[in-house]
């Protein structure tokens, strides 16, 4: 089935959450940046949270920036983290909607938007680019079979992929509930291994994305 423009729907869905994600992310980033104030940071390489609004030993939100200010890094990072969310939304199914996300989303990474989204952000612009050209499988054989297994999970795999995502934010930004039962290097390792198990998600959410829009095209 296709949407009003005939993108094509689970495509487009997995493209534009990949990238709404991408800019709540710059936006996180963003806030505690400028909760740190009109200050100076001491190199590109900076703690998004500071060590006055860290809420344990590893929530600090490691990101780059080219803007030698965390109040304006921060600003920056806001504002460019809603076009980017707005972008996804509205946007990201017209001619150049793609290359438009991934530069709006390259400069969120250079202005303090962090360093995770800028890989949601590779793969948001390259599922973006198949929206209207889903994978062809042929009729019949072996690729016919994984497609059509594939297809009625794609739903659920972008589910668990947000949900997933959302979990590990709050873990990062504030430990809990890792750190009410382990120390903090297990509840890092912990961490580590959602990101692990998140990247899994986000490649099978656009797997099943374009075999579902390859079944609904045939």
């Amino acid at each position: 089935m296709k949407s009003s423009n005939g993108t094509f729907r689970a495509t487009r869905l997995v493209a534009t959450t990949f990238g709404i994600l991408v800019g709540l992310a710059g936006i996180d980033h963003g806030i505690f940046e400028i909760l740190q104030g009109n200050v100076a940071p001491d190199g590109v390489m900076v703690s998004a949270i500071g060590p006055a609004q860290r809420f344990w030993e590893y929530g600090t939100e490691v990101a780059l920036t080219l803007i030698p200010n965390f109040l304006i890094s921060g600003i920056l990072s806001v504002l460019i983290g809603l076009l980017v969310v707005v972008w996804s939304i509205a946007y990201i199914d017209r001619k150049y909607g793609a290359g438009i996300l991934m530069l709006l989303s390259l400069a969120l990474f250079l202005v303090g938007g962090g360093f995770a989204p800028i890989f949601t952000a590779i793969l948001a612009s390259l599922t973006a680019t198949r929206m209207n050209r889903p994978l062809t499988f042929r009729s019949a054989g072996l690729a016919a079979r994984v497609r059509d297994l594939l297809a009625p999970i794609w739903l659920g795999a972008l589910i668990a992929f947000v949900v997933t995502f959302f979990v590990s934010v709050e873990i990062a930004i504030f430990g809990w509930p890792l750190t009410a039962f382990f120390d903090a290097d297990t509840s890092f390792a912990i961490l580590n291994l959602l990101a692990f198990i998140m990247l899994g998600l986000m490649l099978l959410s656009v797997l099943t994305g374009l075999a579902q829009d390859s079944r609904q095209r045939s």
